[in-house]
This record gives structure tokens, C-alpha cells and sequence, in this order.
């Protein structure tokens, strides 16, 4: 839980055990404004040697955002890891879908990064391939030397907009983030 999170419901829950015991505040805070947190349930089942790195970006999601909370409860997101073809996301609906890991790529990219990314995805965000290393959803553009796997703050206010009720929906497959990998010739 992010300390924003933590601080909103804290002040709610002081607040409201005040008026309970009939209590006044002599300078009342304002009254925190209730977050819809919407509950994305992830599984690894099928993530094999990615499952611990699918447990570590979905704890990067949580930490940076307010309306979505990322648990291991079911499978509206499923992790998959493959051998060749590239990672990718295929999102059906805001917060469902799957996730491949590439075995090959999470050798030459920081895998951290490409999970991160690939959820992303999942919640909304499309690739923006500008090889900026700071933006997550630069993918692969950033080169392999980026190992950043957190949301900028424009990335992650994006994802809490989606998750507060205006987020786009549909089917999107998301490949290419990732580049091929460089052939011996």
C-alpha cells in the first residue's frame, strides 16, 4: 500500500473516530476524497522461472498508484514465459489478459523492465517509443543498458485514471516493445 494510501485512509479513519466519540477537531481536515480501488487478479502459475519478477512489478503497480491494487487472487491477468517471439501483452479488457515473457529477450533486457512494461499494457498504457529511459512504456527503444522498471508519475496517473472509471477498453495486442535480438552474422 502506497503512503498516500495509507495517509488518505488514516485520516479518514481519525476523522471518523472523532465524530464517534463526539469529538471536535478545532481545524477539522477536509474530508479525504474516497479511492475506488480496483482489484487486478494476477497468476503465475504458468510464469515458470518469472513468477517471483511478476510478484515484483505488480508490487511497482500497487507502490505508484492509488486506484488499482494487484493481487494474486485469480487469473484476470495470466503470466506466461516462452523461448523465442518476444514478450508481449495481449489485453482483451482493461485489466485482463496475458503477459509472455521471451527467455531470450529477458537475457539481453532488464526483465524487471520488461515485466513492468508488459503489464502496463494490461492496464492501459500503450508504447510510446521515444528512448526515453525514464518512461516505462519506452520499451526496448530505451536500449538494453535501461533497467528502470518503475512508472513515471504521467504513466501511473494515467493507469489510476483507467482504474477511476475513464480507462479505454478492447482487444490490443501489444508486440514490438521489445526489438529483435542482434543475429550473429
Amino acid at each position: 500500500m502506497s503512503p498516500r494510501r495509507i495517509g488518505r485512509r488514516l485520516a479518514t479513519l481519525v476523522a471518523g473516530a472523532a465524530t464517534v466519540l463526539g469529538l471536535g477537531l478545532a481545524n477539522p481536515a477536509p474530508a479525504a476524497a474516497e479511492v475506488v480501488t480496483a482489484t487486478v487478479c494476477y497468476n503465475t502459475s504458468q510464469a515458470g522461472p518469472y513468477a517471483g519478477v511478476a510478484d515484483q512489478a505488480a508490487g511497482i503497480w500497487n507502490a505508484y498508484t492509488n486506484n488499482l491494487n494487484m493481487s494474486k487472487c485469480g487469473s484476470n491477468l495470466m503470466i506466461y514465459y516462452t523461448t523465442g517471439g518476444g514478450s508481449y501483452a495481449v489485453r482483451r479488457s482493461l485489466g485482463n489478459g496475458y503477459v509472455v515473457i521471451d527467455t531470450i529477450q529477458a537475457q539481453q533486457y532488464s526483465v524487471l523492465r520488461i515485466m513492468t512494461h508488459e503489464i502496463g499494457h494490461i492496464l492501459g498504457l500503450p508504447d510510446n517509443y521515444n528512448g526515453q529511459c525514464y518512461l516505462l512504456m519506452s520499451g526496448g527503444s530505451a536500449g538494453t543498458g535501461c533497467t528502470n522498471p518503475y512508472p513515471y508519475s504521467t504513466e501511473a496517473a494515467q493507469v489510476d485514471r483507467n482504474f477511476g472509471g475513464f480507462g479505454a477498453e478492447g482487444t490490443q495486442v501489444f508486440r514490438d516493445s521489445w526489438p529483435a535480438l542482434a543475429t550473429i552474422g
